[in-house]
């Protein structure tokens, strides 16, 4: 008798397919941090690449239980690894909640990261290029407007400052013109300046924050679709690792239950034997067996 081989594939090809994920994340994140340039900027919170590198091991590591435990029919493997995605499950149910509860904070603390990171857009190639990135994606300028780019060295607007950038954005804060294939990275020259109304023709106004807010409210479903099926999908792996189990622990009852029976049979059989030899000897010669 043996558990069933769909679920235990099954299982194991989820498994494996996570766990092969979870290598690449490993091998993006380890690098993304040393061919940097120079080290993250350490104003922002965490360095992503170290996340994706965490996450990229703690994936590896509860996939690797769950494919050797379905591999090798090992429910004690299972059974950690069906606690360790309940864990999960958990956790991400306490974060979704908390970043419910907790939205005005979680802006303030993104707002806080985006600002750190406008103050540091000179001194880290990567952040840079991620920057400008975000407001040519989401066509926006700063956190909250253009002028929040006074808050970098090189774009505070101040006769003092010596910089040729002073009182200007970034080039990825320009409205591109039709038909404009070469790049002018001066055209944010001297528009922190300009009045919001007159600047808004050459440069995007708006913050990135309330971008950003306002394409995950408009894009809610979708962002809502991808994380119900990482869920669901969860659940469904977890659901095999607890079916294998069962029929592990069947297994192993029916075994213990079968041996115990042949054996009491075979003493049966036994005793059965004494009493008839005992039958047909005399005492004396019981006692000369004996």
């Amino acid at each position: 008798m043996r558990t069933n081989q769909i679920v235990k594939y099954s299982l194991f090809v989820s498994c494996y397919l996570f766990w092969v994920a979870s290598g690449l994340m490993i091998a993006v994140g380890i690098y993304a941090k040393f061919c940097k340039e120079t080290t993250i900027v350490d104003s922002l919170t965490t360095d992503p690449a170290l996340i994706v590198t965490a996450v990229g091991i703690l994936m590896f590591a509860i996939t690797f239980v769950g494919c050797m435990g379905a591999l090798r029919d090992l429910h004690i493997l299972l059974k950690i690894f069906a606690w360790m995605l309940l864990i999960v499950l958990i956790l991400q149910f306490v974060a979704a909640v908390l970043g419910f509860m907790f939205s005005g904070m979680v802006l303030e603390k993104v707002s806080s990261v985006m600002t750190r990171a406008i103050n540091r857009y000179r001194e880290d190639l990567d952040l840079q290029n991620f920057i400008d990135y975000l407001q040519k994606k989401f066509e926006c300028c700063g956190v909250s407007n253009y002028r929040d780019w006074s808050q970098n060295l090189y774009f505070y607007c101040s006769e003092s400052n010596p910089s040729l950038e002073k009182c200007g954005v970034p080039y990825s804060c320009c409205i591109k013109e039709k038909g404009q294939k070469v790049i002018n990275t001066m055209c944010g020259y001297q528009t922190q300046n300009l009045m919001q109304w007159d600047a808004d023709d050459m440069i995007y106004v708006e913050g990135c924050l309330d971008k950003i807010v306002s394409w995950g409210r408009g894009n809610l479903l979708l962002l809502g679709g991808l994380a119900m099926g990482l869920i669901f999908l969860e659940i469904f792996v977890a659901s095999l690792a607890v079916i294998l189990i069962y029929q592990i622990n069947f297994i192993m009852e029916r075994r213990k239950s079968t041996v115990p029976q042949s054996r009491r049979q075979t003493l049966n059989e036994g005793e059965k034997v004494e009493e008839a030899d005992f039958t047909h000897t005399t005492p004396s010669e019981y006692e000369e067996q004996n």
